[in-house]
């Protein structure tokens, strides 16, 4: 795997916006997606909002996608290997790159057909413990939905393909998820400092 995740923090350092594929394997990714029907075929994923917990908004003309928060205490087999390899990716991030990460929050993310998340950054004004933001995708057909980056003038889409990862720095790049056409399955989540 670390050829893998060179090859992810090697893309990060040349553009700012690190990618890779077959971040998470095809049979992980598959289980990953099982999970996420199970959770929206019991009404388990939760409408998701913009600001902490203290501080939310639920305008679904700025965001539509739906959420469920991965936790090692659910014992969950896949969400446990899925920790497994962050926590591998973060010590090898830290040891080649000394960035200083302490901890890591994820969560399933849904989006429905037609959904969509307007342009935005991954940080909060009164908590700044998101360093940076990772997405990994988990749809083995093409859905649209495509993650938009903004950096300077211009912008670059990058297609929410299975398998893949993408990478950044929450506090610097604004991006914003076109409208899907079919549901697009995902992990996402942020690598913290001071947490």
């Amino acid at each position: 795997m670390n050829l893998i995740f060179d090859e992810l923090i090697d893309s990060y350092l040349a553009t700012n916006v690190g990618t890779v594929s077959n971040f998470l394997s095809t049979a992980l990714s598959a289980h990953l997606v099982d999970n996420i029907n199970v959770l929206y075929a019991g009404d388990l994923l939760l409408h998701a909002g913009t600001g902490n917990n203290k501080l939310v908004n639920h305008d679904k003309l700025i965001r539509s996608d739906k959420i469920y928060w991965l936790d090692r205490l659910h014992n969950n087999i896949y969400e446990n290997a899925f920790f497994d390899l962050m926590d591998s990716f973060v010590i090898h991030l830290n040891q080649s790159c000394y960035a200083g990460i302490t901890g890591y929050e994820f969560h399933y993310t849904l989006y429905e057909k037609g959904s969509f998340y307007k342009r935005h950054l991954d940080n909060f004004k009164q908590n700044g413990t998101r360093a940076f933001s990772m997405i990994m995708y988990l749809n083995a057909e093409v859905c649209g939905g495509a993650l938009r980056i903004y950096q300077g003038d211009g912008s670059c889409d990058i297609s929410p393909n299975a398998g893949k990862s993408v990478f950044f720095k929450s506090n610097q790049l604004e991006h914003e998820v076109l409208i899907t056409h079919l549901p697009r399955m995902s992990i996402t989540g942020w690598l913290k400092i001071g947490a």
